[in-house]
């Protein structure tokens, strides 16, 4: 069995910031990829930030230089640095990681945005 936790997430006013946590444990054989998923009331759950083992990442459009995202394979964490928030940030936010194939995924972090 693989559990992800993420933590980190609250409510917080625009132009703030949130730092998210993601711990992996159980039976972990390699990480390939770590990742950050959300879902907004409504919408269907976008990629937000991945990170390969070689240490590549990649954006959303969205995201791209507020949020930056981090991974430590030997540890099994993720970072997620959220800055100037907005509004349309606010959603559940899934941490995710690819180990040698299977995608295993935490239950969320609730992200709000509001004044």
């Amino acid at each position: 069995q693989v559990h992800l936790v993420e933590s980190g997430g609250g409510l917080v006013q625009p132009g703030g910031s949130l730092r998210l946590s993601c711990v992996a444990s159980g039976n972990i054989i390699g990480i390939s990829v770590m990742g950050w998923h959300r879902q907004a009331p409504g919408k269907q759950r976008e990629l937000v930030a991945t990170i390969t083992s070689s240490g590549s990442t990649r954006y959303a459009d969205s995201v791209k230089g507020r949020f930056t995202i981090s991974g430590d394979n030997a540890k099994k964490t993720m970072h997620l640095q959220t800055n100037s928030l907005k509004p349309e940030d606010t959603a559940v936010y899934y941490c995710y990681i690819c180990d040698w194939g299977d995608d295993y995924w935490g239950q969320g972090t609730q992200v709000t945005v509001s004044s």
